[in-house]
């Protein structure tokens, strides 16, 4: 394709550009959270709020979540809106149970995404191939796959050790490893509690430590997800059937092969998401999604479909529950104020270009430090809600500066463009 094609697709799949945060401003203000933490430890005397259990905890709790939000984004990018999230993590959960403890853990990944994938390629077929409203077809998958998966579960598991209609025989987990040298040193400078300096080796150790091959492979997918989307020539592609395809078509993009592709990348990477779960648990369990299929969904919104974005969403999501499942109401009663903290800082940051949005945060800002003030801790019966509070408050303040691809749940029929 020549390269005046490549530019007209290019001016399809992107409207307005706006100015992107360098690294110096990035690796800032990670520097800034940081402090923040430091403070707040320093303030409130909860240990756990930058120590690396609660990092680790994170990760493990955000990268399922950042995993099927990834997936959402590839089918969104591609003009498919994926409700459908939740029940290929379903499958991919059954697959790696089943194919998991027969074959060892990574014949358990293969299958999760094969069945993943499998799941997309239905969602392709209704949507793209029979024009079925994208919504509609994401719920269907849903029901199906719950379905299907306690069918076959009682069909596979039942009879054999520690197996049943619930759950799959135990898994052999992978097997974790340290980054030579660096947690080891970062973990010494933890112990030390010196301010600002002990909380950033204690986020590197969480970084560094106890880390499988399955979590490498997660975070690396962002990358590549971001390297394939935004620097080849098939992301240009798929972008620019998700922004128009209509116009995609006119310039000899096969506009369904693209959007088939993508969909059924979104699929494996919901199934890949399910595998761990059953890695970290060595077990498949029925209802070990918990919905964040839906939760991945929302924080490929708060990410503004982006890769980037998507990972500060999930992190988000997870930091707060490891929080919550740690150290419970002492920890997240602390995070009000680190919330607080953040929501003036977003308020400053918008007071020129909305204000009455600027002042939203502020009110709420300080209706969490009221709060923070006279509790001493929060009851046990609403930090299980923290996590999801926290998402839908920092969506709901960030929804005004959301743009989803022009394209995406619209049904386009071949021929469109003449």
């Amino acid at each position: 394709m020549s390269s005046t094609v490549e530019g007209a697709l290019e001016k399809a799949a992107t409207t307005v550009r706006k100015v992107r945060p360098t690294w110096p401003v990035v690796l800032l203000a990670l520097a800034g959270v940081i402090l923040l933490l430091a403070l707040l430890r320093v303030i409130t005397g909860a240990d756990d709020v930058a120590s690396s259990g609660t990092v680790r905890a994170a990760i493990r709790a955000a990268l399922p979540i950042g995993l099927a939000g990834l997936g959402g984004l590839w089918a969104e990018r591609s003009g498919v809106v994926n409700i459908g999230l939740e029940g290929m993590m379903i499958m991919g959960t059954f697959g790696a149970g089943w194919a998991g403890y027969q074959w060892g853990m990574w014949a358990g990944v293969a299958f999760a995404l094969l069945f993943g994938a499998l799941a997309g390629g239905v969602h392709a077929i209704a949507t793209v191939g029979f024009g079925v409203d994208h919504i509609v077809s994401g719920v269907a998958i849903n029901v199906i796959a719950l379905g299907a998966a306690q069918y076959l579960a009682g069909l596979a598991f039942t009879g054999h050790p520690g197996g049943g209609p619930t759950q799959s025989p135990q898994v052999t987990p992978m097997s974790t490893f340290d980054v030579p040298g660096v947690a080891d040193a970062a973990h010494s400078i933890a112990e030390k509690n010196w301010f600002f300096v002990s909380d950033l080796a204690g986020i590197v150790n969480g970084l560094t430590s106890r880390l499988t091959v399955l979590t490498l492979i997660g975070v690396l997918l962002f990358v590549l997800t971001w390297w394939v989307l935004w620097r080849t020539t098939f992301g240009l592609r798929v972008r620019s059937v998700g922004e128009s395809p209509a116009a995609a078509e006119s310039l000899g993009v096969s506009v369904y092969r693209y959007k088939y592709i993508a969909v059924i990348i979104s699929g494996a990477l919901a199934g890949l998401a399910g595998a761990y779960l059953v890695q970290d648990s060595t077990v498949y369990r029925e209802g070990q999604t918990g919905g964040r299929g839906y939760i991945g969904l929302a924080a490929m919104i708060f990410g503004n479909w982006r890769p980037g974005g998507l990972a500060a969403g999930s992190g988000l999501f997870g930091y707060t529950d490891a929080l919550r499942l740690r150290s419970g109401g002492e920890s997240v009663h602390a995070l009000l104020l680190l919330l607080a903290v953040l929501l003036v800082v977003f308020g400053l940051a918008l007071f020129r270009k909305n204000r009455r949005q600027a002042l939203v945060s502020a009110g709420a800002a300080v209706l969490l430090v009221v709060l923070f003030l006279v509790t001493d801790e929060i009851a046990g019966d609403f930090t299980g809600m923290t996590p999801y509070l926290t998402t839908l408050l920092v969506l709901a303040l960030f929804s005004q500066r959301l743009r989803m691809p022009k394209a995406d749940g619209q049904v386009y029929r071949k021929g469109s463009a003449g």
